[in-house]
């Protein structure tokens, strides 16, 4: 067994290519040595900006030996009644490579068959690696490749050298005009030129001896520590930027940090605009006071030691003065203006081809947050923001500073709302209503933010699918997934229990003057959709597939309820009794789903019964559905669930006694309306058919 060493070396690589390229690497390595049945221990990588690496410990020197048992035409094809070998047995020989003496007649489901036993070539791990990793050099996927000099292959970045040893052994091939070998380099400035990596085993150490740390994990605490210690000499404390930190980790193979300052003039603009400015065009790290504040200091990681850093921090300074500058000019060309003025400029602003101007939507939001401030039964103040808000919201667009940071939006609108004299409730839910950013982030915190943010939501929701621009496999370019789930956190986590369906209803209604759209449909298709997106988020909370799957069956049209339902029902389903009660509820379910009962359920008649155990279900039926009721009161879900499992013996007996489909029909119409009033205690909790136990 020994250790496989995979090393690209190359020009600069941009910094977002390399982390995909890694995870493509490792995948595909180990695949590969599996589909070519080579034993191996665990896949690792580690990379820089030059060189883009694999490692795989305890890899077999050869492929591991295994005979396959081939099955060829059937006996009556392949030979005569006197049992000479016809062409068929003879063409069935060549091809699995053995003598036609050699085959043997296996009885089969389908009857006598010949068959074969192939050994399986046995090759040398190096000469198997040899074809392999040639092969996903060419493979590996970047967002733009290039060629370079007058060779054919392409690249992120033209490929310098190729480190590729299993052991000691080097395993040779060619990519380009490069041929595999022992060799790397070091770092370009520090410590130029080849260095031989004489066992994969010491393959870190060696780089780091040269001034390369290789590892992304190792580079990236450098980083974050001397940064850290870096914005303590300069008076303050680190920003903490996660994003930042593994960007500037894989621009740069040796950590070398410098402090800047700038004029603190430039502090009247808004922190948040120096911030962006400093990290998206420079990478730079901003420091903070202890109350948050942003200081007039920043941090560079560079990638090479210099003699002089003075020098290098008066190049950095210099540069972001002029960043400063134009950020701070475009402040206050911005402030000239007032949010109003910039409304009526998103009429000139395309929002969706089919959905008109960023204008018609602000309009459809103002009144969606209307009704839906309504619904939630918010305070006559917290509707009178939110719809302040919702004209507001997309305002800054339109300014100097968000058409050149887009990421400010939201940020730069609460801003300019603020010194625009706003309510500070208006100004906050002009940031929050794009809340959730991404899957996992952040939710607006106050009712105006998501009151906002919901009608933001569901307005493209339903504008998108009234014009047909549904999500297909991985393509969402209008990030509707994003905002279902966004709408269904939002929705759980302020407590909102009104109902979806008038919501969407009024949403989809909103563009009728301009798509032709059956309102009905839309929105059921649209609560499709998020039903989708609710499943998966339960899914990923780590509820049981079918436990979802039952609740979200009968409806999602309230969405906290949902999640309050999941909760019972696993807790129902915990219990030591739970997979008799479900055989007992699935069986009541299935009986009224294959009943016909379009003409509805007729009421129990007591004088049609026939048994005790029917007077018995019904008797027991009116005490658990008072019961049911006064639970599902409070959202009391579980306790209406304990309710309807106790039914369960009497359910039993009922099944044991009586023949429900009974050839009498009114017999038959009172079980069934017996059955059909028990589906009715938790019919609008979980469908227990659809669970596995």
């Amino acid at each position: 067994m020994k250790t496989l060493l995979f090393e690209i070396g190359t020009e600069e690589i941009p910094a977002g290519y390399i982390r995909p390229a890694l995870d493509f690497l490792a995948n595909a390595v180990a695949d590969r040595l599996k589909e070519n049945r080579i034993d191996a221990g665990e896949v690792t990588t580690c990379g820089t900006p030059r060189r883009l690496t694999v490692m795989v410990t305890r890899v077999a020197e050869s492929q591991k030996a295994e005979t396959t048992e081939v099955t060829g035409p059937p006996e009556s094809v392949g030979y005569d009644a006197d049992g000479t070998p016809k062409m068929p047995a003879v063409k069935f020989a060549e091809k699995v490579g053995i003598d036609v003496t050699e085959i043997e007649i296996k009885e089969t489901k389908k009857g006598r068959y010949l068959c074969a036993s192939v050994a399986e070539e046995v090759k040398a791990t190096v000469e198997v690696l040899s074809e392999i990793l040639p092969e996903l050099i060419h493979k590996m996927p970047f967002p733009k490749t290039m060629r370079w000099a007058d060779l054919s292959v392409t690249f992120a970045r033209p490929v310098q050298n190729i480190v590729a040893l299993l052991g000691d052994a080097v395993i040779p091939f060619s990519f380009g005009n490069v041929t595999s070998g022992n060799a790397s380099f070091g770092h370009r400035f520090m410590s130029p030129g080849p260095v031989v990596i004489e066992n994969p085993d010491t393959y870190l150490e060696t780089l780091e001896a040269v001034h390369v740390i290789a590892d992304f994990d190792a580079r990236r605490a450098m980083v974050k520590e001397r940064v850290t210690e870096a914005a303590k000499e300069a008076g303050g404390f680190l920003l903490p930027d996660g994003e930042l930190f593994d960007t500037v980790t894989n621009l740069i193979e040796y950590p070398v940090v410098v402090v800047g300052t700038f004029d603190e003039d430039f502090l009247a603009v808004p922190d948040e605009v120096l911030i962006t400015s400093m990290r998206e065009h420079q990478k730079y790290f901003a420091v903070v006071d202890e109350a948050g504040k942003l200081k007039n200091a920043f941090l560079v990681v560079n990638n090479t030691r210099v003699k002089d850093l003075s020098l290098v921090r008066r190049g950095h300074e210099k540069v972001l003065r002029a960043r400063l500058a134009d950020a701070k000019f475009f402040f206050d060309q911005d402030l000239k203006e007032s949010p109003d003025a910039w409304v009526e400029r998103l009429k000139g602003v395309l929002f969706q081809a089919k959905l008109g101007t960023v204008h018609d939507k602000v309009g459809r939001i103002k009144h969606l947050a209307g009704v839906l401030a309504e619904a939630a039964g918010a305070s006559s103040d917290v509707a009178t923001h939110t719809t302040r808000a919702a004209e507001l919201c997309k305002a800054d667009l339109v300014s100097h500073m968000v058409v050149e940071f887009t990421k400010l939006q939201g940020v730069m609108g609460r801003v300019y709302a603020e010194r625009a004299g706003e309510d500070a409730a208006v100004a906050a839910a002009i940031q929050e209503h794009y809340k959730p950013l991404y899957s996992g982030g952040e939710l607006p915190q106050t009712d105006e933010g998501a009151l906002l943010a919901l009608a933001d939501k569901l307005d493209t929701l339903c504008g998108c699918f009234a014009a047909g621009l549904i999500p297909t496999g991985g393509a969402d370019p209008y990030a509707l997934r994003r905002q279902a789930i966004g709408i269904a956190q939002i929705m759980v986590k302020m407590g909102y229990a009104f109902p979806l369906r008038p919501v969407l209803e009024e949403g989809v209604a909103a563009y009728a003057d301009r798509i032709e759209v059956n309102t009905g449909e839309t929105v059921s298709a649209i609560i499709d959709f998020i039903r989708g997106r609710i499943d998966h988020l339960l899914f990923e909370e780590g509820y049981a597939k079918d436990v979802v799957a039952s609740v979200t069956a009968v409806g999602i049209n309230v969405v906290p309820d949902i999640w309050m339902r999941v909760k019972a029902l696993s807790e129902l389903k915990e219990k030591a009794d739970f997979e008799a009660v479900a055989a007992a509820f699935k069986r009541v379910v299935n009986i009224i789903k294959k009943a016909d009962l379009a003409g509805g359920v007729a009421s129990v008649d007591p004088a049609l019964f026939e048994h005790d155990s029917e007077k018995e279900l019904v008797n027991a039926f009116t005490a658990t559905r008072t019961e049911v009721e006064d639970a599902l009161k409070d959202g009391g879900y579980a306790r209406a669930l304990s309710a309807v499992a106790g039914l369960r013996p009497s359910v039993d007996r009922f099944f044991e006694d009586v023949m429900v489909m009974a050839e009498d029909a009114s017999v038959r119409a009172n079980r069934l309306a017996i059955l059909a009033g028990i589906a009715g205690l938790f019919g609008d909790i979980a469908d227990f058919s659809k669970l596995s136990a």
